[in-house]
């Protein structure tokens, strides 16, 4: 059940910005497990928004390859800054924004079974003109890091696999620029803040035990261990957006439960 007080937060941010000659752009962010995606396609339903996600502009699996091989065998894995098709979300939202009443739009999907973007034909399509285009995503309005925060790893992941800290470096230059970039186009972002990093990982596995079918406690103690490793590729930028490195106009604090901490809404 989506808190009322959480779409009213993404309307009042739409009708800040509505133009008749200007669809809105609205970003969602927060991190695994924090809602961010249930709550951006309750608000399109309600708004007559469009919505997609940052997963749904993931780099193919042979372009991550490429990176893998040429920049940090890390960039492999989905998720982390530079890993996403920045153009791809870009040109869509383009798109969107010149829609007429009679348009159909396609709106990139990925599939996470195969690890690869899904063919066009599959993508889903927005008919006429959205009143919003609503994006979610982990590390939307995330800043970059200085360069002495960079220094130490954060954890396992980093100290024995980015001895040298290239990967983090190349993920924190990428948000410096084409992210940053494309951040900065958006017209407000919302920001759902979870009470710590500890949270992400009982999160993450409750999404995991949902997609098998289990309860939260009946999820197997091997799976729940490869999900702790998998959530230190996003450690360090949640960490970071956590402590104030993310510009956000509205801020939504959560606690453990996913509930709102008063106050709802603040400022950031």
């Amino acid at each position: 059940m989506i808190d009322a007080r959480l779409l009213d937060a993404v309307g009042s941010l739409v009708a800040a910005h509505a133009r008749p000659d200007h669809i809105p752009l609205i970003g969602i962010a927060g991190a695994q497990g924090s809602g961010k995606t249930t709550l951006a396609r309750a608000a399109a339903e309600r708004f007559g928004a469009a919505h997609l996600s940052l997963d749904d502009v993931y780099l193919t699996k042979t372009e991550r390859q490429t990176l893998a091989r040429e920049v940090h065998p890390l960039f492999a894995v989905r998720g982390p800054p530079g890993t996403h098709d920045l153009a791809l979300l870009e040109a869509t939202v383009a798109a969107l924004r010149a829609t007429g009443p009679d348009s159909r739009t396609r709106l990139p999907a990925f599939d996470k079974l195969t690890d690869d973007r899904a063919p066009e034909a599959s993508w889903p399509v927005f008919a006429g003109r959205p009143s919003a285009v609503l994006i979610d995503g982990w590390c939307l309005g995330a800043t970059p890091q200085t360069e002495a925060d960079l220094t130490l790893p954060v954890n396992p992941l980093e100290a024995e696999q980015d001895v040298q800290g290239r990967w983090r470096g190349a993920a924190n230059a990428a948000l410096a620029g084409h992210y940053a970039q494309s951040f900065a186009g958006f017209d407000a972002m919302l920001f759902l803040k979870a009470p710590s990093f500890d949270a992400v990982l009982d999160w993450r596995c409750e999404q995991e035990a949902g997609l098998m079918g289990l309860s939260p406690a009946d999820l197997p103690s091997a799976r729940r261990a490869e999900l702790a490793v998998f959530i230190q590729h996003f450690e360090r930028i949640t960490r970071h957006m956590l402590t104030g490195g993310v510009r956000a106009d509205r801020v939504v604090q959560l606690d453990a439960d996913r509930r709102l901490s008063p106050p709802a809404c603040g400022r950031s």
